[in-house]
């Protein structure tokens, strides 16, 4: 019964990162485009600062929706694996971006390519942004699934002496 619940905990958690993760880069991608218009802080009316907290949430969809397939594949090899260092998270985020790059490539309208080296860059940062923050949220504890649930030897051991 523990392992099944410690199995739903990094359930839950890796969903939540999931969320930081969509929402991280969904802001990183605002800002960007923002910063591609000349919008900077100090000349930045308030109404423009106002959209983005509905403009990041809305975006953080899109976001979630194009890279859940393979995040969900960057996610499982993580947690199989147990990797929990950053730059794995950012270069998996940054081959989640790449491989939507494709799919849009692939299926997209004449209207809808993407093939300015500017919008590129930024889609592949904002994975690796997304990747980071990922890490931040739930990376950092990958594979700990496993060591939950084992229980202590049964027999004591050597006494050392």
């Amino acid at each position: 019964m523990t392992r099944l619940v410690a199995y739903l905990i990094r359930f839950a958690v890796i969903l939540i990162g999931y969320g930081i993760a969509s929402l991280a880069a969904s802001a990183f991608l605002n800002i960007m485009f923002l910063a591609s218009l000349g919008y900077t802080p100090e000349h930045a009316h308030p109404t423009a600062t106002a959209s983005l907290y509905f403009s990041i949430p809305f975006v953080a969809l899109f976001v979630a929706y194009f890279a859940f397939m393979p995040a969900a594949i960057a996610i499982l090899v993580s947690e199989i694996l147990g990797r929990r260092d950053w730059l794995f998270y950012a270069l998996a985020g940054a081959v989640v971006a790449a491989v939507f790059l494709g799919f849009v490539y692939q299926t997209a309208d004449a209207n809808f390519e993407i093939t300015d080296p500017r919008v590129v860059a930024a889609v592949i940062g904002c994975g690796m942004v997304g990747g980071i923050f990922y890490w931040l949220g739930a990376g950092r504890s990958a594979g700990s699934w496993r060591q939950a649930g084992r229980s202590a030897p049964t027999s004591p051991g050597r006494s050392g002496s």
